[in-house]
């Protein structure tokens, strides 16, 4: 095997030509890339015991739980944003058929720009335990708009969902105070027309018992309806995406070094393989 500085020097000329031409179309090409913007959206997730009433009402509760969610929290919102549906949303929202010039004549141009939305889009969890959405453009006003607009949609979908859990639970809380009430008022009936002291005792107790159960279904209703008021949130926006002030890819500097290393090692390895061939010749 020839030493390697020898081979070098009898291929100088073709080496150096192959790195010069390969550092050159490498420039050529990475100043004709269009220029893609990074959108960067940043969240917390929001204590688990917001999301839920006995955790709200109970001082003791609280006050084992951080001012913001554990990490694993997110692990709901990432499986989220792998569905199609916040994307579709986020490509009606902000008219992405146009922008990314698909016909919006077309049957399937919403669920297209979506599917083009999805590829350019990488929703993380980053070391530090936060939720950051990244969304590339090749216009950065965009790119921030589309990634603000995806956190949005997390954030919406995940306090629907917990709002429609409470509103459930607050419409069968309502439907067994109402059946008490009606009960109740049966026992008032009951008490006005009985004439045995025996049976009056009971419906005595009974309508304690009922008195007592009306008033917790009532602290909860009360209790729910607060939680369906407030929605509480899934995510806490720390920082929203702004317009990137330089685009994010290509990286020129990055790209140029890169080619000019790889087109190094492949002119060195052709000269190898060109003179080993020479010698199998002599």
């Amino acid at each position: 095997m020839p030493d390697l500085f020898e081979l070098f020097y009898r291929w100088r000329k073709q080496i150096i030509s192959l790195v010069i031409a390969t550092t050159v179309i490498a420039t050529v090409i990475v100043f004709c890339i269009p220029k893609k913007y990074l959108g960067v959206a940043t969240a917390l997730p929001a204590p688990s015991f917001v999301t839920d009433k006995t955790g709200v009402f109970s001082q003791n509760l609280q006050a084992v739980y951080s001012a913001f969610g554990s990490p694993d929290d997110l692990d709901k919102i990432l499986g989220t944003a792998r569905l199609d549906t916040v994307y579709i949303a986020v490509a009606e929202k902000l008219d992405l058929a146009k922008h990314y010039d698909i016909a919006t004549d077309e049957p399937e141009a919403i669920r297209k720009a979506a599917c083009f939305l999805k590829k350019r889009t990488k929703v993380i969890r980053t070391d530090y335990g936060e939720l950051q959405v990244k969304v590339w453009d090749r216009n950065k006003t965009f790119a921030a708009s589309m990634s603000n607009a995806i956190m949005e949609k997390l954030q919406g979908i995940h306090q629907d969902v917990q709002t429609a859990n409470n509103e459930m639970m607050l419409a069968k809380i309502n439907e067994e105070y109402g059946e008490e009430r009606l009960e109740y008022q049966k026992l008032l009936d009951s008490l006005q027309h009985t004439t045995s002291e025996a049976l009056r005792d009971l419906l005595n107790v009974q309508k304690t018992s009922l008195l007592q159960q009306m008033q917790e279904y009532e602290q909860l209703s009360k209790k729910y309806k607060l939680m369906v008021d407030a929605r509480p949130q899934a995510l806490i926006i720390i920082e929203n995406a702004t317009p990137p002030l330089k685009p994010d890819k290509p990286n020129p500097l990055q790209v140029i070094i890169c080619a000019a290393i790889l087109g190094f090692f492949f002119a060195l390895i052709t000269a190898l393989v060109l003179e080993k061939r020479r010698l199998i010749r002599k």
